[in-house]
């Protein structure tokens, strides 16, 4: 999973502002996780974060904003975990291994991505659909590179991009969510690997041509 590198959002005008508001996003991120969108709180958000609730304000208006925000937070970095993880891979199949080990590693230190997404999908299913197009669209354009290229072969890459992002976030939700210690174990990561591949790598015809 290789993803193109995200674009970074406005930042807080100041470094004091942009310390507070990332406080407060990351505070967002561990009440929504714990507690779900409908127990969580302004107040509690804040306590959590050490920031006056009118300080709060200055930044969000309110805890569907600030929800809206770690959503499109959490997406910015997941997508850059991979794109980074991925640059210096000399092909595309090397990309692939090594975005899916970026995911699963982010996946595993945020278990707040799975759960957040899901109750987007009921509070915000816009910002839900964003976080998924914004991951597919820089999937698809690295695999349509690549099938130029001739390194994998001829498919719609806007299929094949949603359709490897629901096997890595299906596959991350049954071993990294679910099982204690929230880690890949190889022999899974490795059978994806080979159906990723299998599904991904040229085909040869009669003629030695790649397809």
């Amino acid at each position: 999973m290789s993803v193109e590198d995200p674009v970074a959002r406005p930042a807080p005008r100041t470094a004091r502002g942009a310390r507070t508001r990332a406080r407060l996003l990351q505070a967002a991120e561990d009440v929504f996780a714990t507690v779900g969108y409908p127990d969580a709180s302004i107040v509690r958000i804040t306590e959590l974060a050490g920031v006056a609730l009118g300080t709060f304000y200055v930044h969000f208006t309110g805890k569907k904003e600030i929800f809206d925000e770690v959503v499109l937070d959490l997406s910015r970095r997941v997508r850059q975990a991979m794109s980074e993880a991925s640059s210096a891979a000399p092909d595309r199949l090397t990309a692939e291994r090594d975005g899916f080990r970026a995911f699963f590693a982010f996946t595993a230190e945020h278990p707040a991505l799975y759960r957040i997404i899901r109750q987007a999908e009921f509070v915000s299913p816009e910002v839900m659909r964003t976080h998924y197009d914004d991951i597919c669209s820089g999937y698809a354009a690295g695999l349509d590179r690549a099938m130029e290229q001739g390194q994998i072969r001829g498919l719609d890459p806007m299929v094949a991009a949603w359709a490897l992002m629901g096997a890595g976030e299906l596959i991350g939700m049954r071993w990294v969510l679910w099982e204690q210690g929230g880690q890949i174990p190889e022999p899974v990561f490795e059978q994806l690997m080979l159906l990723i591949e299998g599904a991904l790598a040229p085909t040869t015809t009669d003629e030695g041509e790649h397809t």
